[in-house]
């Protein structure tokens, strides 16, 4: 094995054997982009844990001299994400957990995919509340778990496969009071709504939805979040809509419609909505994600389809979280990756990503 001290002369010796080249480097994406007044860059990507646990210096100099290519644990299949102050947790179908990317922490972990209490089979979607407490739908299970910021389990909710057909969405409050749980149902059921429970003890609290296609009604929802406004915001996938209620149900508005152009939908998966209160919604089809006022008016586009990876480019987009400092996290399930974009008003070196000053060890 090759000390510290000769990686260090080899790779003097051959930086001065081998002249720098210039590389052209890649243009970053911005949306809008030019001459308009920019709104959002793309930041950065998440494959692996390679991309948040920092490297020690014996293994980027054999890198550098050996060629040797960085690997980390990666994502099987992702599909939902959440995040809480720069921590960005992932439901991983393949794997049977929620793989967690620690940014400001530079380290990365999973939940989920032990032995016993808290054990997930096909987690879908996410949602996280106030204190950072995750609260993960399990498809495959029919029921949702709870864990604290740490990864430690606590509790269980709606239990007994009785509540749900095929459940995908969900959305807690800030104060950890209750969740609203999205069931799709599917082609052969009828229960096509939007479950409310409380989320300490797990009490049935209402429904509301049923399938459909008249406003109120719906048709293979697929997930669900609460805006600024205290509403709740529905993504009815089935009828390439959004809908939105209050909190006990009553439909308020609609918004979108099928097409092709800005401001409709082909296949919208996933919602979130910003500090500001605007939409996001995921398009499979488009290769995207809209931003629209909370009434419903397009605000921007961002990203598109390919099948090629790359910056802001996806092939099945999924799933999408908005950190507390306006950060846009969006999940490719092909190309098995977290894009990151941050707003064109924040600085590159502020926010909940910047590393913390001391880490706490899991």
């Amino acid at each position: 094995m090759l000390g510290f001290l000769q990686l260090v002369g080899i790779a003097l010796l051959a930086a001065c054997a081998a002249p720098p080249q210039a590389t052209k480097a890649p243009e970053i994406p911005v949306f809008p982009p030019p001459p308009e007044e920019a709104r959002f860059f793309y930041e950065r990507t998440l494959y692996s844990s390679a991309d948040v646990v920092k490297e020690d210096k014996n293994a980027a100099l054999r890198r550098l001299l050996l060629g040797e290519t960085r690997v980390g644990e990666g994502l099987g299949k992702p599909y939902g994400v959440a995040v809480y102050h720069g921590r960005v947790f992932v439901s991983d179908t393949a794997q049977g957990s929620v793989a967690v990317f620690d940014i400001p922490g530079q380290r990365f972990y999973r939940i989920g995919d032990g032995d016993g209490l808290g054990r997930l089979g096909t987690p879908f979607g996410l949602d996280v509340d106030g204190k950072g407490n995750l609260y993960v739908v399990d498809n495959a299970a029919k029921l949702v778990q709870v864990y604290g910021l740490d990864g430690k389990h606590l509790r269980t909710l709606a239990s007994g496969g009785k509540w749900f057909v095929r459940p995908s969405g969900i959305a807690v409050d800030a104060e950890g009071s209750r969740i609203y749980v999205v069931d799709s149902g599917g082609i052969s059921s009828d229960e096509h709504r939007v479950r409310v429970f409380d989320a300490q003890s797990g009490q049935h609290l209402l429904d509301f939805g049923k399938r459909g296609s008249e406003p109120g009604e719906l048709n293979l929802p697929r997930d669900v979040t609460i805006g600024k406004d205290g509403l709740l915001y529905v993504v009815d996938g089935g009828n390439f809509r959004v809908q939105v209620f209050r909190p006990d149900g009553t439909f308020v508005r609609v918004f979108g419609g099928i097409g092709r152009q800005g401001g409709q939908f082909s296949r919208p998966k996933e919602v979130a909505t910003d500090p500001q209160g605007n939409v996001y919604i995921v398009d499979t089809a488009f290769g995207n994600f809209q931003i629209f006022t909370p009434e419903g008016k397009l605000l921007l586009s961002v990203g598109s389809r390919s099948e090629r990876d790359g910056m802001a480019k996806y092939m099945l987009p999924s799933g999408i979280a908005i950190d507390g400092d306006g950060r846009v996290y969006m999940v490719d399930q092909y190309f098995s990756k977290v894009d990151i974009y941050r707003p064109a008003k924040l600085a590159a070196d502020a926010g909940f990503t910047v590393k913390k000053e001391a880490v706490i060890k899991k």
